[in-house]
């Protein structure tokens, strides 16, 4: 395969978070984006990513075979970016990182579109505890097996304006008197800025030596999860202290809070979302990355502040507490 030219692609899950910043790197290459998403009329925000008519987003069920084969018609290349951090009634971890990610392969393969990025996650591990790793696991395999040539993504924790992780912590910061550190607060991550990982994307979906490999996507500093939780109520100016709480009450206080998520109230903290912090999130260094894409890693501290600002009291023009 050549370096492709833009032509036609359509984007999985291109309404998220991480989703509206690879659409806007793929529309500065020139692209015209089909987004595939359960909501089209959510994405109305994509509209300003692009010239008029280049991003169409369209209804699609990605559990649907038929819905799939309809939204990849006519692309040169598809990016599945479905994914979920909790599951709901309605929204399983399997039906969407398994049996999702095979439909949109299978559909891809069948029309013959040259490349497929699938991205998945850094703590995929066909074994782990975890039912979110395990099924991210399962679902690169799925892929695998139905399309060999497609490009495997693993993302470390990704943070931007508009995250689930910086975010989540600073609202907390907000209300509790301290925040936890779960495990002891010893997990390590490599987090990853958004801008980052979709100029990654974006560049693997006409890069000709990608096809077959898999990336993973570590920013320029390894963090324990106690540097995190500091570096958050440094840029919100708040003082809180830091309550150490041991994997099993963590996994207590997990399992009830995501009873919320019955009521469609997205829970601060799930029993599956402890079960990954027993492992750490960093890139191995044995897959090529950011570094053969001849991207720059941006570190967290350049950006935390251009969003958690919010979080403060007095806003953006705060002072820091002495």
């Amino acid at each position: 395969m050549v370096d492709a030219a833009p032509g036609l692609i359509t984007v999985f899950g291109g309404s998220g978070f991480v989703g509206g910043q690879v659409v806007q790197a793929l529309a500065r290459r020139g692209w015209r984006i089909r987004v595939a998403c359960r909501r089209p009329d959510r994405a109305w925000k994509l509209q300003t990513s692009g010239h008029v008519g280049q991003i169409l987003a369209v209804r699609c069920d990605a559990t649907d075979p038929a819905q799939v084969e309809a939204a990849v018609a006519g692309a040169d290349a598809v990016i599945n970016l479905i994914g979920i951090l909790h599951e709901t009634p309605s929204r399983k971890f399997h039906d969407l990182h398994v049996a999702a990610a095979r439909n949109i392969a299978a559909a891809a393969a069948a029309v013959g579109v040259d490349r497929l990025v699938h991205v998945s996650a850094l703590g995929a591990n066909p074994e782990s505890a975890s039912e979110y790793a395990r099924t991210k696991a399962e679902g690169e395999m799925a892929v695998r097996e139905v399309k060999p040539d497609a490009v495997i993504v693993r993302p470390s924790v990704v943070f931007g304006s508009g995250d689930d992780f910086l975010n989540k912590f600073a609202a907390m910061a907000q209300m509790a008197p301290a925040l936890p550190l779960i495990g002891g607060g010893q997990t390590k991550f490599q987090p990853v800025y958004v801008g980052d990982v979709a100029a990654a994307i974006a560049a693997l979906t006409a890069r000709a030596d990608a096809g077959e490999q898999t990336y993973e996507l570590g920013g320029p500093a390894v963090m324990t999860f106690e540097d995190v939780m500091k570096l958050v109520l440094r840029e919100t100016h708040r003082t809180r202290g830091l309550l150490p709480m041991p994997f099993f009450v963590a996994k207590l206080v997990g399992g009830l809070a995501q009873l919320t998520a019955l009521f469609g109230i997205k829970p601060m903290l799930t029993e599956d979302q402890v079960l990954l912090l027993e492992s750490d999130n960093v890139v191995s260094g044995s897959t090529p990355g950011l570094a053969e894409l001849g991207i720059e890693p941006t570190g967290l501290e350049a950006v935390a502040s251009s969003y958690l600002w919010r979080y403060r009291r007095g806003g953006q023009f705060a002072e820091a507490a002495a």
